[in-house]
């Protein structure tokens, strides 16, 4: 798991993604063997094709058209419903809430950020997730830039990601 990740999950905006699969598709869903006088399903009802003004149009590109038309419609049909956005985390209020009385400031220290959430803050652990998140090369090698680049830089990804993030500390 990626440190981002594990911070997006401390926070509990972590996003469940559909998992990937490596098998053939057939593999996958295995399928009851049909009868052999089994009818077909059903054909999908078309639209109907209003007609041009100056008559019909018989061509090869009719059939295939509307074959494009039945696809598409089926697969529109087969799709789920849109996915229902995540709700904002108060990631103010829960990161409040664990900094009170630490003496610690999340607001403006990636490392303090990092501790209240108990994830390793070493050197180390914040080139990694400088890396990660892809933090310019000219800063790797100045701490401080790195650490303020990486500050911001986390704070607005934890806002993409539905954390509620105030907009003073995203500018």
């Amino acid at each position: 798991m990626s440190i981002f990740s594990t911070i997006l999950e401390k926070l509990g905006l972590h996003k469940d993604k559909p998992a990937v699969t490596t098998t053939a598709p057939a593999a996958a869903t295995p399928k009851p063997a049909a009868a052999p006088s089994a009818p077909n399903p059903a054909p999908v009802a078309k639209p109907a094709a209003p007609a041009p003004a100056s008559g019909p149009v018989a061509g090869p590109s009719s059939a295939a058209d509307k074959s494009s038309q039945v696809a598409v419609n089926q697969t529109l049909a087969a799709m789920p419903a849109a996915p229902k956005p995540i709700s904002d985390v108060d990631v103010v209020k829960q990161l409040e809430l664990k900094a009170k009385g630490t003496g610690l400031n999340w607001k403006v220290s990636i490392v303090d950020l990092l501790t209240l959430l108990d994830i390793d803050h070493s050197r180390q652990a914040r080139n990694e997730l400088a890396k990660e998140l892809g933090c310019p090369p000219e800063f790797m090698s100045d701490s401080a830039k790195m650490n303020t680049w990486l500050h911001k830089t986390v704070l607005h990804k934890i806002a993409e990601n539905g954390g509620n993030i105030p907009k003073e500390l995203l500018d």
